[in-house]
């Protein structure tokens, strides 16, 4: 089975971080695989591309004329890719050599629609001491409690993985429109979030499968130091609480598994933390235990201005 591996950038200013992006997909150990790069509508980039990746047999260069935001050059990228599999991957991620192959093989051995595999974290300036790992998802990582049942080590069906880790059966993806392009800023809302969510809802609404989960397909996701700024990450707290409102009034099948988060906060993680601190008294163990409950209440804040919202 070829998979066509979906790039897109906007910008020369990230460029570089491109292109160790794309270098990691054409370094993959799984001999089929097609790197299709969308420039979305930078005539800066899509020159930079041809020169440096336009001669190559294993490679496409699509060239958007006006910029339409990530979800659409996804869609582009998948309307011109050859592949039975459509993959995608942001331009700040770096692929394992075994990803496609592990994402390859889930499509072989099991009867699903799409297949994603677990994001893990690059951290350019140093892991935040503060942060915990059940909130790793701020930075688009993979957290503790995500994954079948809560265990993000475990293979099985979810509702969708992260963007940068994700794939589709390319003939299933077409006939579904592929992403909802407006998702981000449907009803003039450009704090929405949640194409991925979207569009892995309506194939589970009509197919009765989600995204089937493959833990050793990793893809490292690059934390900026920006992203470890606790200004930043309260804020993108607050908005991802109030995309989770959002999606429940626009898209009713998505619900469920930030419930089931919740839910292992309270019931799990927090009351673990709190007895480990007991037992093993650390400052860094405290300080992730008050911020657990500080981005806990965050989101919520969110959540509930999104009820105001969204009535």
């Amino acid at each position: 089975m070829r998979i066509s591996v979906v790039l897109c950038t906007h910008t020369l200013d990230r460029y570089d971080d491109c292109r160790e992006a794309a270098q990691s997909v054409l370094d993959q150990a799984y001999d089929d695989v097609e790197l299709v790069l969308v420039s979305d509508g930078s005539q800066a980039v899509c020159e930079q591309f041809q020169t440096d990746y336009g001669e190559r047999a294993d490679t496409i260069v699509h060239c958007k004329d006006e910029n339409s935001g990530l979800l659409e050059s996804r869609n582009e990228g998948a309307r011109v890719a050859t592949g039975e599999i459509v993959a995608f991957i942001d331009d700040d991620a770096i692929a394992d050599e075994h990803w496609a192959g592990e994402l390859v093989a889930a499509y072989q051995d099991e009867d699903v629609p799409a297949a994603g595999g677990r994001m893990t974290p690059a951290w350019v300036a140093g892991k935040p001491s503060f942060l915990p790992e059940e909130f790793y998802w701020l930075v688009g990582v993979t957290h503790r409690g995500f994954g079948p049942n809560g265990d993000p080590d475990t293979a099985g069906e979810v509702r969708n993985t992260f963007g940068s880790n994700i794939s589709f059966r390319r003939d299933l993806f077409m006939d579904f429109g592929g992403f909802e392009g407006e998702i981000g800023g449907r009803k003039g809302d450009a704090n929405l979030q949640g194409g991925e969510t979207e569009l892995c809802a309506r194939i589970r609404d009509a197919t009765g499968h989600g995204v089937y989960y493959v833990p050793d397909a990793t893809v490292a996701h690059k934390v900026f130091e920006y992203r470890t700024k606790l200004g930043w990450l309260l804020d993108r707290a607050f908005w991802q609480g109030y995309s989770k409102r959002g999606m429940e009034v626009l898209v009713p099948a998505s619900t469920g598994d930030e419930s089931d988060f919740l839910g292992q906060l309270i019931t799990r993680f927090l009351p673990h933390r709190l007895k480990t601190l007991l037992s093993t008294p650390s400052t860094a163990g405290l300080l992730q235990l008050l911020m657990l409950i500080v981005f806990t209440g965050t989101v919520g804040l969110g959540y509930l201005y999104g009820i105001i919202r969204w009535r």
